[in-house]
């Protein structure tokens, strides 16, 4: 009887207590989403594009476009609408929906695997400077895919902060002149190139005013228009007459048919739950950054000195590197990729190294190199709602191929010259590779950019830089300073190096080993190289999905700017 009064006295609190523990779940949830916006990008102007835009209402997706677009105004050395890039999408669900698009450059369906060979020679400096080297852009058409697939607001209203910052002008930074004196024999070959991005022909002083209303007017038609605003009607005539009239290979047909591809992101599981989703081919970069991670799961390389963990992690991207010139355009070429993310593989590869002893590179088996510009960009959004985007954009090498379209205000990317232009394989490194990734019609180049996420139930973190081949080594560097539980601030700050099959060295930062630390690396077998400067550019964010704190943070070898902010509505 006792008990039974007992039972019947706690009756009517079932529907209180039902009550409390929905409001619990719901506190739950609402703790699990970010409670600020965070934006890291290479540079503040479009840092501040991505803040206002989220303020107009726009999620994640419509800062991408804001972002990207004001990242082709103040950085036209790295990216702009004639080149293009990769998206990497985490659509916030109950599940979230991961989403890649290949906005890479294709080449003309004039091109063909000799399109550069001379008198039986390869002829370098075509595919680098000037008309012949620049494949269709795939930026512009990104930005329309984004802002009617994914985002919010109109296109036009995402464009708005680049068309100003077109118009107005944008300041000339320490960086701008630095990539300008590196190009400028190039950039003066171009009455158009020198016009816009030069003084009389020098490079401009710091903090002298670029202005760029030609391609301010190109923004606004490709806000007004959407596709047809830079594939079709007076901007692509514009576009293809000056290719033609340089001695190029576009057509109209060529800007007309060009696509942005969706394509299944590369995902691999880690240990404790976690997810790396990253970027498949035609990115090399994924798929190394899968391999390297799942090698050094079987390794020591978190609890052994700095030499020993320095040794452990160059030998799995010596492997890493091995095998990427296997990849190409996964529309023309069959990508190995199941067999080299399988265990047999990976641990065939473990088991090839000597904790005390590097490998030679010629004591593997051989494999293609290939060279990649290294003067990209990155960024990375997360919005309250969990949406994030993280994304690599280039025109290959800075200022492109030094070659604008008069009228346009569009600098053209040299991303051609990311095929391996020799198909005969003269390679001293191998023919497959250089098939795999040679020129055709329509095809787009191997890139080494790698816009990544990790992800698990306890949080969310996104990573990317610039840097062409040395992109999935720091990246990898990065995560490895994440998955080491060190603060946000050291990911993309840590001291870099890389090494990549060919040449058979240690390519590293200055300062970044010490004395002993070099001569304990060459004792191993290893050979070691300064690069002489800093490198890359890398903006990362972190989102803890249990109390919803964000961080974000960008490297501070580059001007750019990592936010975390509330949104407040304009």
């Amino acid at each position: 009887m006792k008990t039974g009064r007992l039972i019947r006295g706690l009756l009517p609190w079932r529907p209180l207590l039902g009550a409390l523990a929905l409001l619990c779940a719901f506190e739950l949830q609402a703790a699990a989403q970010p409670q600020h916006i965070a934006i890291a990008s290479a540079h503040p102007a479009a840092t501040v594009a991505g803040q206002e835009t989220l303020a107009l209402g726009g999620n994640a997706f419509d800062a991408a476009v804001a972002i990207s677009a004001a990242l082709a105004v103040v950085e036209p050395y790295g990216s702009g609408l004639g080149g293009g890039g990769f998206f990497l999408l985490r659509e916030a669900e109950e599940s979230p929906t991961y989403r890649f698009l290949d906005a890479r450059e294709r080449a003309p369906q004039a091109a063909h695997a000799d399109l550069y060979r001379v008198d039986g020679e390869i002829r370098k400096d075509l595919s680098l400077n000037g008309a012949l080297a620049a494949a269709i852009p795939g930026l512009p058409a990104a930005l329309v895919e984004l802002a009617e697939r994914f985002g919010r607001l109109p296109l036009r209203d995402s464009l708005a902060p680049a068309i100003r910052l077109a118009s107005s002008g944008v300041s000339i930074d320490r960086v701008y002149r630095e990539r300008a004196g590196w190009r400028i024999e190039a950039m003066r070959q171009d009455v158009e190139t020198a016009r816009i991005f030069l003084d009389k022909g020098e490079i401009p002083e710091e903090f002298g005013l670029l202005r760029q209303p030609e391609l301010a007017r190109t923004l606004e038609q490709l806000g007004s228009q959407g596709r047809p605003g830079f594939y079709a009607g007076e901007v692509a005539e514009q576009l293809v007459k000056a290719i033609k009239d340089a001695g190029g290979i576009w057509t109209l047909k060529d800007l007309a048919d060009y696509r942005i591809v969706e394509r299944q992101p590369l995902r691999v599981s880690l240990s404790q739950g976690r997810e790396l989703i990253s970027a498949p081919p035609p990115s090399a970069g994924g798929i190394a950054l899968g391999q390297s991670l799942l090698m050094l799961q079987q390794l020591p390389w978190q609890t052994t000195d700095r030499v020993q963990r320095t040794h452990l992690i160059v030998e799995v991207l010596r492997r890493a590197y091995r095998d990427r010139g296997l990849l190409g355009d996964p529309d023309f070429v069959h990508n190995p990729t199941q067999h080299l993310l399988a265990p047999a593989h990976l641990n065939q590869l473990v088991s090839s190294i000597d904790p005390q002893r590097a490998t030679p590179s010629d004591n593997l088996p051989p494999s293609n190199t290939w060279h990649e510009g290294d003067h990209t960009t990155h960024f990375s959004v997360l919005d309250t709602e969990g949406n994030a985007v993280a994304a690599t954009l280039s025109v290959n090498l800075p200022f492109g191929a030094a070659f604008t379209a008069p009228g346009t205000g569009v600098l053209l990317n040299n991303e051609m010259d990311d095929f391996a232009a020799d198909a005969q394989g003269s390679n001293a490194y191998g023919l497959r590779g250089s098939q795999a990734n040679s020129i055709a019609a329509g095809k787009r180049p191997l890139s080494s950019m790698s816009p990544s996420f990790i992800e698990s139930t306890e949080d969310f973190a996104s990573f990317g830089t610039p840097g062409g081949s040395r992109i999935p080594s720091m990246v990898l560097l990065a995560m490895l300073e994440y998955l080491d539980h060190q603060p946000i601030e050291r990911w993309p700050s840590v001291s870099r190096y890389h090494h990549q099959f060919r040449p058979d060295l240690i390519e590293h930062e200055p300062d970044t080993f010490s004395p002993a630390e070099i001569s304990a690396l060459e004792a191993l077998g290893h050979q070691l190289k300064s690069t002489g400067r800093q490198y890359g550019n890398q903006q990362v964010l972190l989102w803890n999905k249990q109390g919803g704190k964000v961080e974000a943070a960008s490297d501070p070898r580059g001007l750019g700017t990592a936010v975390v902010t509330p949104v407040v509505p304009q």
